[in-house]
């Protein structure tokens, strides 16, 4: 949306192509005869009100619409009309080339990733139609996209969803609409919950029950059932285990509940990343139990990313995708699941076996406002009879259009719902209607006003139904036996129409079933066969093979001023269709096994939580005042204790899934990986390490003035988290050079002189267990030098027994830790390295045949600055990686770190040094100066030259000089 700011406060938007014309709703030519089950209803666009340009929602996906009735009795003190809430969503596309106009048919999602998520809030008065922008009171949600979201009562609660720093928490959000200015809360929950998730789905089942079901938890897709007992207090969330055959695992699908209690599943996308047609009912029994069931009718697609709505008994479908940049086409992008009448109906008639083409415009029939609903991460709401849509993602576009349908059938097939709209016919003009007139419906429910007060906007929320509902003279019960009326009456209707339907497609063939598994499912009474036509295809879009440098790198620029203010933070979800696998060790029995008793190890061991609470703090950490270390000898020598036994366990070669992120060299600059982490993501359960591995690769330790907070947080890290972080090693992890550069006189200067050297000591001990290099899908190899002249297989450092010293190590060893590429593609071979004797640089040549003998597409290794943190080599099949900036104060490099997604694409990712320190003692945010004897040992000891960068004969960081 864009808004002329010129224009004055009743500024009416013209949201789209395809405008609406005055007058009602058109009724499409061939609709079915009103007996039977009526068609999908056909949507069209709202010329909303946007006074400001900040009231409006703008382009975005990702988002959701949750519709929130009437809060108190109009013409009352305190009356508020009926409102849609749109909270959070993407903003922007990150890596979307405008050059490169996508294909008409291209779903214009694959590939595509989401930035710029928010937090936001925006309001929709239906009666006035308008939008403006909220700014509750209290501490909002962080910034997300792909969340859940649902309305209980005159609240709207917000869980899960992914965001800048990775999933979000798994903490209930609160938006408290019952007062004129907005709160917000965070609803104490006990006990283990869902945790934290994305792509799955939420609903309030029977006015009470708050269920969240699937998504993925950044491991896999789920298809798990969490209850909350809205009317039970503490609440609690507890795990239900339904019965019946359920969907497959998935995730992006759609959930809504119908009112007398009944919540149907629909579509998503499963654990292969095909498309699913099916929907699903889950029901709560009166003896407690759930149930499952699948839901009859022909589903006219496959989708996911989608959206669905319930109004009164006729689940309205719109929009989504089918994978691979394709969406659903025309002749599908609008349906309609009839529960009363048991059929699926499109904007044409019921159906009966899965539409496989798109209905042109232009064609007999064909319809131009179907051409709106094609999108997929949009978002949809009911209010009364109407059904909106906002935003979502077409062709590679950010949409940021209101579209709107009237569903005239539903009022015959169910009761009275919640916020009915009177008037409904006038509101598709486009033009604002005023309020009703008159008494609320009899047997409508009306929201209330909660009893109970907020306390701090924290643990006395109140969200149980009986505090945000109260009934009028007839109950729901009212509802469900008009349902009951509704079904029986329309039966035969149902039938006829279904066999006149058969009768024009009795040339179709008969086909196989849609999902895996349910060849005939009970129903009721009935057996349902749901299919699909012979050339409807479920695409599985395999992941690409070959790896991939992306072609664009992501920057933190800073201002030229150089203050530090004037860092830009760039918001960005990476990899938003790469779920992530995770490492396994042994047989899947094993491995749960190990977890277990590992898991009951750090359950004891309280000094890495120690270290993660003091440490991984990428936005406030601070260097500590007089450079006290937070851990003693012994605690340091347990914390050692307990990484050393898990690098025991693991080989000397790792072998790791993507995604994973790779970073360089660190050599004690913590406040760089903090930045790190603050910028593109932090291994906590806040952040991402729930969905991405961790690789580092060696010289955690010597140059920089915090090596004891780099190592340390490092390993906590390692045992809290021993599956997803992985440490490999660097030259510098070697008692006789971090005793030269650095590690070894901090340790003294900030433990004392005898337990300083003992602390330097255990460390190095324990970096002879480190392994030495990994290998990613098997088609990657990282590691710390290089190939040197010695390593032609990955057998020979498979070979290598740890633990292992430098003077026990075989040349392999020395070439894997040491080694450089020549300086550029031209020069082969391998050549004499200028860090000194017995030291070689392998050509590109050399990198070649190492990745053709063992089936290698490329190389990533550290050991060498390069001046925008990363850097090719031979025609892109090595990348030398370097993450710590401005090396030892006179490098000025960017430091760098790679994503690598689980389609095996390498996206670089940038910082830049940060501005000269303060200088004065007074002007310093601690009030101290910082030591200087780091710098005065890289004076005394020079780094290796950054790599592009001639090499003075007489160096003294070279070995030869030491």
């Amino acid at each position: 949306m864009e808004v002329d700011s010129n224009a004055g406060p009743e500024v009416v938007q013209e949201e789209a192509a395809v405008a609406a014309p005055p007058g009602p709703p058109v009724q499409a030519a061939n609709l079915p005869p009103a007996v039977g089950p009526r068609a999908a209803p056909s949507y069209r666009v709202v010329n909303s009100i946007i006074e400001n340009k900040d009231d409006g929602p703008g382009p975005r996906c990702g988002h959701t619409l949750t519709a929130v009735a009437s809060v108190g009795s109009e013409g009352t003190p305190g009356y508020i009309g009926p409102r849609l809430i749109l909270f959070g969503g993407a903003t922007a596309l990150e890596g979307n080339s405008a050059a490169a106009t996508p294909p008409p048919s291209s779903g214009g999602s694959a590939g595509i990733r989401l930035a710029g998520a928010t937090a936001d809030v925006h309001c929709y008065d239906v009666l006035a139609n308008k939008w403006t922008r909220l700014h509750p009171l209290g501490e909002s949600p962080s910034p997300r996209a792909a969340h859940a979201a649902t309305a209980v009562g005159s609240m709207v609660v917000i869980q899960g969803g992914i965001g800048p720093a990775g999933l979000s928490s798994e903490d209930l959000h609160v938006l408290d609409l019952t007062q004129q200015k907005a709160r917000w809360h965070r609803v104490v929950v006990h006990g283990p919950g869902p945790g934290s998730r994305y792509g799955h789905v939420m609903a309030l089942v029977g006015q009470r029950f708050l269920l969240a079901i699937g998504g993925n938890d950044g491991k896999r897709p789920l298809i798990d059932v969490w209850a909350l007992d809205t009317a039970a207090k503490p609440y609690e969330w507890r795990k239900v285990e339904p019965e019946g055959d359920g969907p497959p695992p998935c995730m992006y699908a759609t959930a809504s509940a119908r009112s007398d209690g009944l919540l149907l599943l629909c579509g998503g996308r499963d654990a292969s990343s095909a498309p699913l047609a099916s929907a699903y009912g889950l029901a709560k029994h009166r003896d407690g139990r759930w149930e499952w069931a699948i839901a009859p009718g022909v589903s006219p697609s496959p989708r996911y990313q989608h959206a669905a709505v319930f109004v009164n008994a006729r689940l309205h479908v719109s929009g989504g995708a089918l994978g691979g940049g394709r969406m659903v086409e025309d002749a599908s992008s609008v349906a309609v699941l009839d529960t009363a009448a048991g059929v699926w109906c499109d904007r044409k008639s019921v159906i009966t076996s899965p539409r496989t083409g798109r209905y042109s415009v232009d064609a007999a029939g064909g319809e131009a406002s179907l051409e709106l609903t094609r999108r997929c991460r949009h978002a949809a709401a009911a209010m009364g009879d109407l059904v909106f849509i906002y935003g979502g993602l077409r062709e590679g576009v950010l949409l940021d259009d209101l579209l709107v349908a009237e569903d005239s059938a539903a009022p015959e097939t169910f009761s009275s719902y919640p916020g009915t709209i009177p008037g409904r016919s006038g509101y598709m003009d486009g033009q604002a209607r005023s309020p009703p007139s008159g008494d609320i419906s009899d047997g409508a429910v009306v929201m209330g006003i909660p009893v109970v007060p907020f306390v701090n906007g924290h643990a006395s929320i109140d969200i149980s139904t009986e505090n945000a509902f109260f009934q009028r003279q007839r109950s729901l019960a009212r509802g469900e036996e008009t349902l009951v009326e509704a079904s029986a009456a329309e039966a035969e209707a149902i039938s006829k129409t279904l066999a006149k339907a058969r009768e024009g497609n009795a040339d179709a063939e008969p086909s196989p079933d849609q999902d895996r598994g349910a060849d005939s499912v009970h129903s009721g009474d009935e057996m349902f066969n749901p299919g699909k036509s012979p050339g409807a295809v479920i695409p599985n879009d395999p992941l690409l093979t070959g790896v991939r440098l992306h072609h664009r790198a992501v920057v933190v620029a800073a201002e030229t001023g150089g203050a530090l203010g004037g860092l830009v933070r760039q918001l960005s979800i990476d990899q938003f269709e790469n779920e992530g696998r995770r490492v396994s060790y042994g047989t899947p029995e094993s491995a749960v096994a190990a977890r277990k008793l590992l898991d009951r190890q750090m359950s004891i061991n309280s000094i890495p939580k120690k270290v993660l609470a003091y440490l991984l703090k990428p936005r406030g950490w601070k260097p500590p005042v007089r450079r006290q270390f937070i851990l003693d000898c012994s605690e340091i020598a347990e914390l050692c204790e307990s990484a050393e036994r898990i690098f025991a366990r693991e080989p000397s070669v790792l072998q790791i899934k993507a995604p994973v992120k790779i970073f360089g060299d660190l050599h004690g600059q913590f406040g760089d990986l903090m930045r790190l982490f603050d910028e593109y993501g932090a291994p906590s359960t806040a952040g991402d390490i729930s969905y991405i591995d961790y690789l580092f690769l060696g010289d955690y330790v010597d140059r920089g003035q915090h090596s004891l907070e780099t190592i340390a947080l490092l390993l906590a890290l390692k045992v809290e988290h021993p599956y997803n972080v992985h440490l490999i090693r660097g030259n510098h992890e070697a008692a006789d050079i971090n005793a030269l550069f650095g590690f070894r006189i901090e340790c003294i200067e900030r433990l004392g002189e005898k337990e300083g050297i003992w602390v330097w000591q255990r460390i190095n001990q324990l970096f002879n267990w480190l392994p030495l290099a990994a290998l990613i899908e098997k088609k990657i190899i990282c590691m710390h030098g290089g190939i040197g002249r010695s390593i032609n297989h990955v057998e020979q450092i498979e070979n290598l027994q740890r633990p292992i010293t430098m003077e026990t190590g075989s040349v392999v060893l020395m070439d894997l830790l040491w080694s450089d590429p020549t300086e550029n593609d031209s020069v082969e071979g391998l050549r004499p390295n200028a860090r000194g004797p017995g030291l070689v640089t392998f050509g590109p040549d050399r990198v070649m045949e190492f990745c053709k003998n063992n089936d290698l597409q490329l190389i990533i290794r550290a050991h060498e600055c390069v001046m925008d943190g990363f850097e090719r080599f031979a025609q892109g099949h090595l990348i030398t990686l370097f993450s710590a900036t401005n090396y030892c104060g006179t490098a000025n490099n960017a430091g760098a770190i790679l994503v690598l997604g689980r389609d095996l694409v390498v996206v670089p990712k940038l910082i830049h040094p940060l501005p000269p320190a303060i200088a004065s003692a007074e002007a310093s945010p601690e009030g101290h100066m910082e030591d200087t004897w780091m710098q005065e040992l890289n004076v005394q000891r020079p780094p290796t030259p950054t790599r592009g960068r001639p090499q003075a004969s007489n160096d003294r960081g070279s070995l030869a000089w030491i």
